[in-house]
């Protein structure tokens, strides 16, 4: 665990302990961490290990549930369960994880226009507000456009990655079948 990593153990009876501010923090609290970006690790006390995705689950958990609308689909989540056991498991979770850091990356640019053009003022953040709102169909469309272009390469890949296997056990079932192949006979 590297020194500027905030370390936060779970005891056996469910309570959380930042180690850093020697304070018993919640849920709420381990979110908080997040949204303000701290670098942080729960561990299990008793065993020591590392349970921060589990935590995190749970935070996803709770939002997910809270009443709003919620950002994973049924058929999302269905989706994502069917990935599990899949020779593309890996693939996925990389995949996912570089599509929600480019998501986060242009929101960020969007963000640094809006200061730019409409300044940190409290007009300034309704106008944008605002505009965002006008905006929503153009976004989805292009979203829309993006993801279905990323289906199609993540399909073309797993096709690739298919006939690549095939191809590597039909060559295994032939050499099988002809014990002497390869070998250069005297």
């Amino acid at each position: 665990m590297a020194d500027n990593t905030r370390l936060i153990k779970k005891y056996p009876n469910r309570r959380l302990y930042d180690t850093h501010a020697s304070a018993y923090i919640t849920l709420t609290d381990i979110k908080n961490l997040v949204l303000r970006y701290e670098v942080f690790q729960v561990v299990d006390a008793k065993s020591g290990k590392d349970i921060t995705r589990s935590i995190l689950l749970q935070i996803i958990q709770d939002e997910e549930s809270a009443g709003g609308a919620p950002m994973f689909s049924s058929e999302l989540l269905a989706q994502m369960i069917r990935f599990y056991g899949n020779a593309m498991q890996g693939l996925v979770g990389r995949y996912i994880e570089n599509n929600v850091k480019s998501f986060a990356e242009m929101q960020l640019r969007l963000k640094d226009q809006a200061l730019a053009m409409y300044g940190d003022t409290p007009g300034g953040q309704d106008l944008w507000t605002q505009f965002i709102a006008s905006q929503a169909p153009t976004m989805q469309f292009m979203w829309a456009a993006y993801f279905e272009q990323s289906r199609k390469i993540l399909q073309q890949m797993q096709m690739r990655l298919q006939g690549q296997a095939l191809d590597l056990f039909a060559r295994a079932d032939d050499s099988a079948e002809r014990p002497n192949a390869g070998k250069k006979v005297p």
